[in-house]
């Protein structure tokens, strides 16, 4: 494939990934297209860490293809799995967000595909189309308040079985 053709693939590739993604719920087309520039594609192998426990990184992570473990050291130094992040997941919000150090880290299981996007280059969109930054924003905000629910939830449900258990005995 020549250059051109290659360049035209890659970014084909890129516009995919970014429709197919929850970034993209209230994207234009065209915005779509302006934030495909700005990604960056990344192969992962099994076990290979994204990111790691402590660690800070300024980008957003969406799982393309595979999957990744969100995993926590244990006080034996033992890798515990909290969750699995599947295709279309995003990973890396609130670290992309505020810049703070990730509180679990992100381990491939298997080949796996990530795309991920700069917060200097988001923020360098600003300029140029701010209601596309505003929209990616929102997209982040809804997925960190549907990983909020879900462990309110598990909260809940972890405590009424304790509750349930001691009340038991």
């Amino acid at each position: 494939m020549s250059d051109t053709g290659t360049e035209k693939y890659a970014t084909d590739v890129a516009r995919e990934l970014v429709k197919s993604s929850p970034l993209a719920v209230e994207l234009s087309d065209e915005q779509c297209d302006t934030l495909a520039e700005v990604i960056r594609v990344s192969g992962l192998k099994a076990n290979e860490f994204l990111l790691e426990e402590g660690r800070t990184d300024d980008s957003l992570h969406v799982v393309a293809s595979g999957k990744l473990e969100v995993v926590k050291v244990d006080k034996g130094g033992d890798y515990v799995t909290l969750h699995v992040l599947q295709p279309g997941d995003m990973a890396g919000e609130l670290g992309f967000i505020d810049g703070a150090p990730h509180s679990a880290g992100l381990r491939a299981i298997g080949e796996c595909e990530v795309f991920n996007i700069h917060r200097g280059d988001l923020e360098g969109l600003i300029g140029k189309d701010p209601d596309l930054v505003y929209k990616v924003m929102r997209a982040i905000m809804r997925t960190v308040h549907k990983i909020v629910r879900r462990m309110n939830l598990q909260y809940t449900q972890l405590t009424d079985y304790i509750v349930s258990e001691q009340g038991g005995h």
